[in-house]
């Protein structure tokens, strides 16, 4: 059964059992790097919040044994448990005053994002693209994020430049950056690692890298965008740095302290980005090299 047609079915078969008062739809959602998933979603009149379950990693659960009649009451359960009679009430998101002070920013692919583009206010970043969103935190919902889109930052009536300002100082307040060694990431990863991640971290065990990244661990590269940061880093260091975009959750940090390393770092990037990073993660196949004399990053490969 191919994704679409497994999609319709579990529609129909949602929508049997939660029955009329429920609208279950089924929608191609693009998600980051032009990246194309089956959505499915469900609204009814208790609830204003439309939740999107995507339906890939279902899909590939049915194609790996489970039953379909296990997944969709796995899929129900989880609605009724999770969202039914919760609502959120977005009149504050017209505000831009309620808004400002949880305006951040994102590091994501230019290339890879061209359609996205063309509908967000977005600032250019050598091979990159600086977004922004609205970091959501709330009783009901727990954390979220609201994509900023060219239609509301007309709504607010500002500015490219005034987003930026205020995630400039929004971000590293509300996401601490970190940066850690590769051995006190498998530590803190232990037994909970996945293969996909225990296989990227082999990569790097034999050579002195570090992790930078978020608290959160939730779009962490834009961490090599705050003020400061790296400039701290490289004067601890007392060297500059290689700069490989791991994915868009984190950067990875390699002080220069000389060799040639260039190529290998940047076939090293291409290969975790084909084979160990999932595509709607993927950031760059760029190498960068940050200058801590220029206190600058460029791209070298």
């Amino acid at each position: 059964m191919e994704i679409k047609e497994f999609a319709q079915y579990v529609q129909r078969q949602v929508e049997e059992i939660l029955g009329a008062e429920y609208k279950v739809k089924i929608q191609e959602v693009r998600k980051n790097n032009d990246v194309l998933m089956q959505g499915m979603t469900i609204l009814s009149e208790q609830n204003n919040i439309c939740p999107t379950i995507y339906l890939e990693e279902l899909w590939e659960a049915y194609n790996n044994g489970i039953s379909l009649s296990e997944i969709i009451e796995n899929v129900v359960r989880i609605y009724k448990q999770d969202m039914r009679g919760k609502n959120l009430n977005m009149a504050f998101f017209k505000s831009f005053e309620q808004v400002r002070d949880r305006i951040c920013y994102r590091l994501i692919s230019a290339e890879k994002n061209r359609k996205l583009l063309e509908d967000i206010p977005y600032i250019p970043y050598l091979d990159m693209a600086v977004s922004f969103y609205y970091a959501y935190q709330g009783d009901d919902l727990g954390m979220g994020t609201i994509l900023v889109h060219n239609s509301h930052m007309e709504m607010w009536q500002t500015t490219v430049e005034e987003l930026f300002l205020l995630a400039q100082e929004n971000t590293p307040r509300l996401f601490p950056w970190v940066s850690s060694s590769i051995d006190e990431i498998m530590q803190e990863c232990g037994e909970q690692q996945d293969q996909e991640e225990a296989a990227r971290r082999s990569l790097y065990e034999k050579m002195p890298f570090r992790v930078l990244t978020n608290r959160q661990r939730a779009f962490g590269a834009a961490c090599m965008l705050y003020p400061g940061v790296l400039e701290e880093l490289a004067e601890k260091e007392q060297a500059d740095f290689f700069i490989l975009p791991s994915s868009v959750h984190e950067v990875i940090l390699l002080a220069d302290k000389g060799g040639d390393w260039g190529r290998r770092l940047k076939e090293m990037v291409e290969e975790i980005n084909v084979s160990q990073t999932e595509p709607e993660e993927v950031l760059s196949d760029s190498l960068y090299y940050y200058d801590r004399t220029e206190k600058s990053i460029k791209v070298i490969f």
